[in-house]
């Protein structure tokens, strides 16, 4: 029996990224960061497979999000969606993928696809479009934020109250400061075009969690430069200090490189 809304984080962290979603008439993924095999593996362990997928939407062309694009467009023949600035940085990394099959979905736009309406929102991050979704379906909202250096009023807007979140929580600052990494990369990540750190993370869900809000998974830590039981505190510590009741309210998730979430309901 197809469940009403539900969802799963196949894979997140620095290394690839995949989202799966699936309502009664649409089971649909959002990005494709892996191999193609990975991914296959990473469906069978929620009991999918993706030769029932019929979408695929792209946040971004890096390599962690877009890995297994083309190898999956050719292979299964779904749609793909992505902005144009995105089609256009993503050409020469992904392979010959049919016209029929590309599909543009700009920034700021809402897309109805029978039962799951999809709003796209833009972020600050260094590449050439980047954004990120929003996923409607039966009055639920499922909305995933990463790959992004801040959070301001309109994104928290966009995605507030949302009954489950993915949202990042990509370093430790502390770890970042001190790690091995080259002093320009380590700008590159704190700036207003990086990715959130843990702390961060946890301010930007002061701003948009709500009575609705039952479930927030973190999502898109570095596996340099954090730590998952490191993460979960920092962010538990900020939400409680700002009288958020975590684990009554709400529940607070980890997410895994390698290792799906189990499929939840929004």
């Amino acid at each position: 029996m197809a469940s009403e809304f539900s969802v799963s984080m196949l894979a997140s962290g620095s290394q690839g990224n995949v989202t799966y979603i699936e309502t009664p008439t649409h089971k649909v993924l959002v990005d494709a960061g892996l191999s193609g095999k990975k991914i296959d593996d990473l469906m069978s362990q929620i009991g999918r497979s993706l030769q029932d997928v019929d979408a695929l939407f792209v946040t971004h062309e890096h390599s962690d999000h877009i890995a297994g694009v083309g190898v999956l467009a050719r292979k299964y023949g779904f749609d793909i969606y992505a902005n144009a600035k995105t089609w256009d940085a993503m050409a020469g990394k992904i392979g010959k993928v049919k016209p029929e099959q590309m599909n543009l979905f700009e920034a700021g736009d809402t897309k109805l696809f029978g039962d799951l309406d999809v709003e796209s929102f833009s972020v600050s991050h260094d590449a050439a479009d980047p954004q990120f979704y929003a996923f409607h379906h039966n009055n639920k909202t499922f909305a995933m934020l990463t790959d992004t250096g801040y959070v301001n009023d309109r994104i928290a807007g966009t995605i507030r109250n949302a009954d489950a979140i993915l949202m990042e929580a990509n370093h430790d600052y502390e770890m970042l400061r001190m790690g091995g990494y080259a002093w320009s990369l380590k700008q590159r990540i704190l700036s207003d075009q990086g990715h959130l750190s843990n702390e961060d993370g946890a301010l930007a869900l002061t701003e948009i969690l709500g009575d609705r809000t039952k479930n927030v998974y973190l999502g898109h830590l570095s596996q340099e430069n954090n730590q998952k039981p490191l993460a979960h505190l920092t962010v538990q510590q900020v939400l409680e200090e700002h009288d958020f009741g975590v684990n009554h309210d709400f529940n607070l998730f980890d997410t895994d490189p390698a290792v799906a979430t189990k499929l939840f309901e929004v």
